[in-house]
């Protein structure tokens, strides 16, 4: 239920796209606003005029007291719930709500949220993808392109809004709830966020079933352990998806192709008997590797749920052609294949697109990283890989790790790392750009990465 924000003081934390986002929907709302960043974020002109046009007051390079004079507090989730700032508010009583929250309150419509470690981008855009070919009303946001808060407003009682929902966002919410919500997998991540404790971690990840209830859908991830050892029980249906279970899971993959089953509750032993529909053969996918296969399948039965036909689910996941920076073939030059990953921030992610190929591969890894655990691409590296390109914070600690299995070559810059991979690489190579590394030790985010390394390549 949309709330009376009129002349109501809010305080945003946080000067990024959902802070933005965040201040401008409080000010249309009729809230007098302060937008608060504890260092100096480089905002546009047209950004700058836009909030100070909605009388937005802004304060940069640290948070003074007014901070604290609100009625309650909407964060970014790149401020930690744990920083300085959050919790002399929590000490002051003042209460905080995360910006997916706090846009929520003004949704209408279905809402589908997508959270898991890895694929979470993919599969969001697939959904909003089958949805909006079948000729629905749909949005898509939130972790991906428009934060919720830029978007919300544009809702109506037909929309669905297909959401890529982070740990960050879930660790604040209240009130915020899915109609379906969907966990893909979940694997040791952003444990700097959790005291390095990895069932805080999974924890967060549940919390998107927080708010579900009769008539809702919770889709999890059968073959991942976490996920099942977790596994949560309430009024609303559960279905599941496997690559390995095809006697309980609600759609699965046998021989290249993923069906599904017709059942509300698939825990059910008596579930085995029921109908099976085939939806497609992967040949027919236009995205590849297992990875994406288990992303397909979270999505049918997302689409299906809300009424979507098997007809226009499978030309959906036909005409699907990927998303920017996730195995995104840049070019190929003299037969060599650049594949820009950028979107791999994690080693799980890098393992998986090192599964994609099999042909002699040239891997680019590096970046910022906490406890990379690389035993995890141990033997797909020894299998496929030709030579390591290391860069980055963690040059050093990759070229330990695998020096002595395959040759690894370290730069300093990833404009050198493209320039060094195109010099040894021969036709019939993948030259395959997986960091397993966050990017924020030389650049803004995984995006400008990404871009950067597909510029590097269009030059050569």
């Amino acid at each position: 239920m949309e709330r009376n924000l009129l002349n109501k003081k809010v305080t945003v934390i946080g000067a990024a796209r959902s802070g933005i986002g965040a201040s401008l929907l409080a000010s249309r709302k009729g809230a007098k606003v302060l937008l608060s960043d504890n260092g100096s974020p480089k905002l546009s002109d047209a950004i700058l005029t836009q909030l100070r046009s909605f009388n937005v007051d802004l304060e940069f390079n640290g948070h003074s007291e007014k901070v604290f004079d609100c009625n309650f507090i909407v964060t970014s989730p790149g401020v930690p719930v744990e920083s300085e700032v959050l919790s002399n508010a929590r000490s002051k009583g003042i209460p905080i709500y995360s910006e997916l929250e706090f846009a929520s309150w003004f949704a209408k419509g279905k809402i589908i949220a997508v959270t898991g470690t890895n694929g979470k981008t993919t599969t969001t855009a697939l959904v909003h993808h089958i949805l909006k070919n079948a000729g629905y009303k749909t949005l898509i946001g939130g972790n991906i392109g428009e934060a919720f808060s830029n978007i919300v407003e544009q809702t109506d009682d037909e929309t669905i809004s297909v959401l890529e929902v982070s740990s960050y966002q879930l660790d604040l919410i209240e009130g915020f709830h899915p109609n379906v919500a969907m966990i893909l997998n979940i694997t040791p991540d952003h444990l700097d966020r959790y005291e390095n404790d990895f069932s805080k971690y999974i924890s967060s990840k549940f919390r998107i079933t927080k708010n579900l209830d009769e008539g809702d859908l919770f889709i999890y991830n059968k073959d991942d352990e976490n996920i099942v050892k977790n596994l949560v029980r309430g009024k609303f249906s559960i279905q599941s998806f496997s690559a390995q279970d095809t006697s309980f899971a609600t759609s699965f993959i046998v021989d290249g192709k993923i069906y599904i089953r017709e059942s509300d509750n698939i825990d059910l032993p008596e579930a085995t008997a029921e109908k099976l529909n085939l939806v497609i053969d992967v040949n027919e996918m236009l995205i590849k590797g297992i990875h994406n296969y288990y992303n397909a399948m979270a999505a049918i039965l997302a689409t299906k749920f809300v009424g979507c036909d098997l007809k226009k689910i499978s030309e959906g996941l036909s005409t699907f052609k990927g998303v920017e920076h996730r195995l995104e073939v840049v070019r190929v030059l003299n037969g060599v294949t650049y594949i820009n990953d950028s979107k791999a921030t994690n080693v799980r992610s890098t393992y998986y697109a090192l599964k994609s190929y099999d042909q002699n591969i040239i891997l680019i890894l590096g970046g910022r990283e906490k406890g990379n655990d690389y035993n995890e691409i141990r033997e797909l590296v020894k299998e496929r890989v030709k030579v390591i390109f290391a860069f980055g914070e963690s040059r050093d600690k990759i070229k330990n790790y695998f020096e002595g299995i395959i040759p690894v070559v370290v730069c300093n810059t990833l404009d050198e790392v493209v320039n060094e991979a195109n010099k040894i690489a021969v036709a019939g190579d993948i030259v395959l750009f997986s960091p397993a590394c966050k990017s924020f030790d030389q650049f803004t985010d995984f995006e400008h990465r990404g871009r950067t390394f597909k510029e590097l390549v269009n030059r050569l």
